[in-house]
């Protein structure tokens, strides 16, 4: 995983070690020898739409680190004292200037390497005007054919996009789990 150790106590500051707790825990945490504090490393949640026009889906052009001018969902890190759905809905705002009815949770994609699990929720767009924030280049409307699938960000967004339109040709959404290795 890319994260770097925790090196001191958010309690006290004292220099942690690396061990298995006394508690009955089977994994190796960083545990304070001096107050005991066992820091719990978890996983971050990405959360994010997929934004619908008819039989389009709305696309952000990210203008930020990383993937720099590659092709994303609107989408990113939730925020403390949200739930996934209002973080997933507040991304799309940010940085799509989008407005949009929340649907259904869509896919939930585990990505053990980085540390993360992406929540992506479909979500009906109530208008196809758009004011991309800072963190877009451009904010586009796209059929299943005229994606750029090429130049997308993110295999978590390719693969919820896939299994988006698939369903759509099916005529049902459910809902998709998947381990990106």
């Amino acid at each position: 995983m890319l994260r770097s150790p925790i090196k001191h106590c958010r309690n006290c500051g004292a220099a942690v070690v690396y061990r298995v707790p006394d508690d009955g825990d089977t994994r190796e945490r960083a545990v304070c020898p001096a107050c005991d504090t066992i820091h719990y490393e978890n996983p971050l949640n990405v959360v994010g739409t997929v934004p619908h026009w008819g039989d389009r889906v709305l696309l952000c052009k990210r203008n930020i680190e990383p993937r720099w001018g590659k092709w994303t969902l609107p989408a990113g890190f939730m925020e403390l004292g949200e739930s996934t759905a209002e973080g997933a809905a507040r991304e799309t705002v940010e940085e799509a200037g989008a407005h949009i009815a929340m649907e259904d949770l869509f896919t939930v994609l585990s990505v053990p390497r980085v540390g993360q699990v992406h929540l992506f929720y479909r979500a009906r767009l109530l208008s196809d005007h758009f004011a991309p924030g800072h963190e877009t280049i451009e904010a586009q409307l796209f059929t299943e054919s005229e994606i750029p699938w090429d130049e997308i960000a993110f295999r978590t967004v390719r693969e919820t996009l896939l299994c988006y339109f698939a369903d759509r040709r099916a005529g049902r959404f459910e809902v998709h789990s998947l381990v990106i290795t």
